[in-house]
């Protein structure tokens, strides 16, 4: 046909010539067509490795699941790439390459697959990789960023992309052998040149883009580089699987690289891909290389690192659980330091104790003034120079480890750096963030309390830890032999040290680019930090409002702490009231059950003591509305030594639930206007006439032993004529205050005799 002339009638295109581009494309000089559908077999990749990272062996682990065939090259060499974080690098890896490349650079049908191993992980496998690789009908697909690096006057020259990511990105491409063979014998430049920049002109040179027929993966279909691109991906469960999805372009990638400032973003996705975690199975990595402490006849040597940096409550529980780990005495040395004068007296009762069962103990005390980061660093090197220590185990005063086999599982996970979940009771805090905000600090991850709450269970790579952890002595020998690791810039000692183990490169060059700039190019030496919630390990203490005003303070941390604070003085037994009805009854309507433990007993009584000033069982009293007492006791009242909250608190926790029980449909408010300690003596006031209680009812708890500490007293109520003459420490009465219950107190013979009484629901 011939065309049309000027204003003619408009004749048909020809119709075959649409169908024969592609044909006509892949016949092309230089351009073998290839056969469609090519085995795994005929995939090979390619990585660069001079040393074997925690990050290299995720990256093998995930090529390893989906049974990619993995050469590795550079190993053992030293790197002269570049000098990492903030600059630019990386040509040794294309030298490597080409050198490799001369074994492959006739293998028409084998596709060449280079990556980084460092900061990348597989979701998909072989199969997949060639099947999209074989869509694109091009010699050579790379990585598509949309952040242009390193050197952004090149940006006009990439080719207009209406619908995905302009520019390259050199940390993975796909090709087949005589191309990327070809490509690469370009390169004539010096180790420490930079990789992307070679690449990138190539690419941008139309000339060169044509003769090695190269494109960019521009949706993310095969390669997905993170940075710049937070906002694009998700988790994706379905089916039993795990995957990353951009969501911007819907496409499942293959390879996942967490390449710039993201490395924390690819260590969560590592938790969950390639199906390291899944909604069906939950963690299926757990007991991999995991070590069975069973089967050894010696245990590995741990120092345990103890550091008491602020007043902490219920420190005596703390330093005795550290007795109770499951774990031979003599593989155990110990390095305590205390910062608290405070504290002091504790430390040395422990000593004296702990001193006939661990033979290395190093205490350093409040003299020496050591700041809390050179306190850690030391007792961190105390580890790290003895060649002996296999493992450092690290705990906060506020950690209450309640698993004693705790030091043996975290031992028994075989990781550098690996924390037990603690978190204080009722809340979502822990020892532990999922993520970090841009200036470094706690961001929540999606999945932290999914993690904390116990509804996903694994073992999980994470960017900050604290409190509690054990550390390899191999690794503070060699990636952490720097000593000063709880130093850096202004940071808390804790986020200095995960900090450091994160990033442990050095910056060449003083002037920072932009964090959109960042590009991590040289082995990243940074150790991985994982935390366990495998098991029930503990829990954090509050010590933020620790008033050490008082004689014994933990008397008022119901509040802050009310799980240890119920652990300590509340009779063991008490739980027994509601299951094994072990409440007993006297006398009509008086009802007798445990309530405070041995220690809640003798330190109120102390805390009272201590304070003295006992009102002497006088008629006229000021601390009462009217002034006048008409059936007055010799005591203290609980608002004198500002325990009326922690009491008031104490009825409505412990006393409510009991007098539900025994008197049945009766709720009380638990109010009382009337709380306070009774001191019986021969001396002062040895019994007290009959009376009602201005309440609803009362309740009369004894705070010592009869026969030991004292010989008579009692209650008597007299309608009934009743006595309760053995009251045991510890244990409570109550009864109805008004009307049918007029009772005394019967006299003490020598002695002293102590009670806490309640008039509830006045």
């Amino acid at each position: 046909m011939e065309p049309r002339a000027p204003g003619g009638p408009r004749r048909p295109r020809p119709p075959l010539l649409l169908p024969l581009l592609p044909l006509l494309l892949a016949l092309r000089p230089g351009v073998p067509a290839r056969a469609s559908g090519l085995p795994a077999d005929k995939l090979l990749v390619l990585t660069v490795a001079t040393e074997e990272t925690d990050g290299f062996h995720r990256f093998m682990q995930s090529a390893k699941y989906f049974n990619y065939t993995v050469k590795v090259l550079g190993q053992g060499q030293e790197w002269r790439g570049g000098g990492g974080l903030n600059s630019i690098g990386g040509g040794q890896k294309v030298r490597l390459l080409k050198e490799a490349m001369q074994h492959y650079a006739s293998q028409e049908d084998l596709v060449i697959f280079f990556t980084d191993c460092f900061d990348v992980i597989f979701a998909g496998g072989p199969e997949e990789v060639l099947r999209k690789f074989q869509k694109y009908n091009h010699q050579v697909v790379f990585a598509a960023d949309g952040i242009l690096w390193p050197d952004k006057r090149l940006a006009d020259k990439f080719p207009v992309v209406h619908i995905g990511k302009r520019y390259l990105n050199a940390g993975g491409f796909l090709g087949y052998a005589p191309s990327v063979s070809r490509m690469v014998e370009l390169w004539t430049l010096q180790d420490n040149d930079d990789d992307q920049l070679f690449y990138t002109k190539l690419y941008i040179d139309a000339a060169k883009r044509e003769a090695f027929n190269i494109t960019l993966d521009h949706k993310c279909k095969i390669f997905q580089t993170l940075n710049g691109a937070v906002d694009e991906v998700v988790l994706k469960f379905e089916n039993g699987k795990t995957r990353v999805k951009n969501t911007f372009y819907e496409t499942l990638p293959v390879v996942v690289n967490g390449n710039g400032p993201t490395s924390i973003l690819l260590n969560y996705f590592g938790n969950y891909v390639p199906n390291t975690w899944t909604q069906d199975s939950g963690c299926t990595v757990c007991d991999l290389d995991t070590v069975d402490l069973s089967a050894a006849e010696v245990l590995p040597s741990v120092t345990v690192g103890v550091f008491i940096e602020q007043p902490t409550p219920f420190l005596p529980r703390f330093l005795d659980l550290l007795l109770t780990l499951e774990y031979p005495r003599q593989a155990l040395k110990l390095f305590i330091h205390n910062k608290e004068v405070y504290h002091e007296k504790e430390i040395k009762v422990f000593y004296d104790k702990a001193k006939h069962e661990i033979s290395t103990i190093k205490i350093v005390g409040p003299e020496e003034k050591l700041s809390q980061a050179e306190a850690r660093n030391m007792g961190m090197d105390f580890c790290r120079q003895d060649e002996k220590c296999s493992y450092y185990f690290s705990v906060d005063a506020d950690v209450v480890l309640t698993n004693p086999r705790t030091l043996k599982i975290l031992i028994e996970q075989n990781r550098k750096i690996i924390a037990p979940l603690v978190t204080r009771h009722g809340k979502l805090w822990s020892n532990f963030w999922g993520a970090l905000s841009p200036d470094g600090y706690y961001a929540r991850s999606e999945d932290y309390v999914d993690i904390v709450q116990g509804k996903r269970v694994g073992i999980w790579n994470i960017p900050y830890l604290a409190n509690v952890y054990l550390i390899k002595g191999e690794t503070l020998r060699s990636e952490m032999n720097e000593r000063n690791y709880f130093v850096r810039d202004k940071l808390d000692p804790d986020m200095a040290l995960c900090r450091n183990a994160r990033e442990m490169t050095v910056q060449r060059e003083k002037d920072s680019p932009t964090p959109e700039t960042f590009q991590m190019l040289s082995p990243p030496k940074g150790v991985f930090m994982y935390i366990s919630n495998r098991h029930e390990f503990g829990r954090l203490l509050s010590t933020a409002n620790y008033n050490t005003s008082h004689y014994n303070n933990d008397l008022w941390q119901i509040f802050e702490n009310p799980v240890d604070w119920k652990e300590k003085y509340i009779n063991r037994d008490y739980s027994k009231i509601f299951t094994e009805n072990i409440v007993e009854q006297p006398c009509p309507d008086v009802f007798w059950f445990p309530i405070f433990s041995e220690k809640a007993c003798d330190e109120l009584v102390e805390e009272m003591e201590h304070y003295g000033r006992w009102s002497g069982g006088k008629h006229h009293d000021s601390r009462i509305s009217g002034g006048y007492e008409n059936v007055p006791t010799d005591d203290i009242h609980m608002k004198q030594v500002d325990l009326e909250s922690v009491w008031l608190h104490f009825i409505r926790e412990f006393i409510a639930p009991v007098t539900l029980k025994v008197f049945a449909g009766y709720y009380t408010k638990g109010f009382a206007l009337l709380n306070f300690v009774v001191k019986y003596s021969p001396e002062r006031q040895r019994s007290l006439r009959p009376h009602h209680d201005a309440s609803t009812f009362t309740i009369n708890i004894a705070l010592n032993n009869v026969g030991e500490d004292f010989q008579g007293g009692g209650c008597k109520f007299l309608r009934y004529n009743c006595s309760i003459e053995s009251p045991r420490k510890g244990w409570s009465f109550m009864h109805p205050g008004r009307l049918t219950h007029l009772h005394e107190g019967l006299p003490v013979h020598n002695g002293t005799r102590y009670i806490a009484v309640s008039f509830i629901d006045p």
